[in-house]
């Protein structure tokens, strides 16, 4: 990347293919010989509160931490790709404002298609198991897209419609945004 290193915040509804796209992503930056960490949200949330409220509160604490850790990674040369649905504008709007070298991509993907996507998901990446299952039966009240707003990112670097394309187009698409526009 020229000495230049990046933190690429994948965002979209649970479901959209995050987590998909950020491990396809990252292989590319190894093959590519370029330092990269992965850091998933649901990792971090499930170390930070090992037992989630889900609550607006405990949400803005976690992401702050996220935004932070990146923010380190990249200050130390690292590149980070950023796996996590961030579904307040304002927790994306602090990663931008204190991470150099920002990169937001916006999976879009209609609430269907996210829904039966995540209902078949083998591996969950260590995010909550049938979200949307959980919040359609009243067991769950927090479920970006459902209960809780997603607000959409009012200007990001990428939007990938993750319905129309696959995981590898999806890919190549932000391998290229970044290559042409932050080498």
């Amino acid at each position: 990347m020229n000495g230049k290193c990046l933190a690429i915040w994948i965002t979209g509804l649970p479901g959209s293919g995050k987590s998909t796209i950020a491990d396809e992503l990252k292989s590319i930056f190894e093959e590519n010989k370029e330092k990269v960490e992965l850091l998933r949200m649901d990792e971090m949330r499930n170390y930070v509160t090992p037992n989630p409220k889900y609550t607006d509160e405990e949400r803005q604490i976690v992401y702050n931490a996220f935004s932070f850790v990146a923010f380190k990674l990249v200050k130390y040369d690292i590149n980070v790709i950023m796996d996590a649905t961030g579904n307040l504008r304002k927790y994306r709007k602090l990663a931008k404002e204190i991470i150099p070298n920002f990169v937001q991509i916006y999976l879009e993907c209609p609430l269907v298609i996210a829904i039966k996507r995540e209902l078949n998901r083998k591996d969950t990446k260590g995010a909550p198991e049938k979200v949307y299952e959980k919040a359609l039966e009243g067991e769950s009240e927090t479920v970006p897209g459902l209960q809780t707003e997603y607000e959409t990112p009012l200007n990001p670097d990428l939007v990938i419609n993750t319905h129309k394309f696959s995981v590898e187009e999806s890919v190549s698409k932000i391998w290229n945004k970044i290559k042409n526009n932050f080498d």
